[in-house]
């Protein structure tokens, strides 16, 4: 299947990400989607957060540049 018709046979980005990451999935990336399939967005954050604390990233500032480029 060519990379096109893969991309509209996809119905959620959760079935993107799953197809994706196949079976060998990060155990860590997995406990994420879990998270966010439940509705649980404040871990999600809190995750997001440690990992740009992890890496020395400023969470806020990063995400207000995101959110005004999705605005564009």
């Amino acid at each position: 299947m060519n990379p096109i018709e893969m991309i509209k046979n996809i119905k959620s980005p959760q079935q993107f990400l799953n197809n994706f990451m196949g079976n060998n999935s990060n155990p860590m990336l997995g406990q994420l989607l879990k998270m966010a399939q439940n509705g649980n967005s404040k871990e999600v954050e809190a995750f997001a957060r440690n990992i740009f604390k992890e890496k020395g990233r400023d969470f806020d500032a990063e995400f207000s540049d995101f959110i005004k480029q999705v605005k564009k």
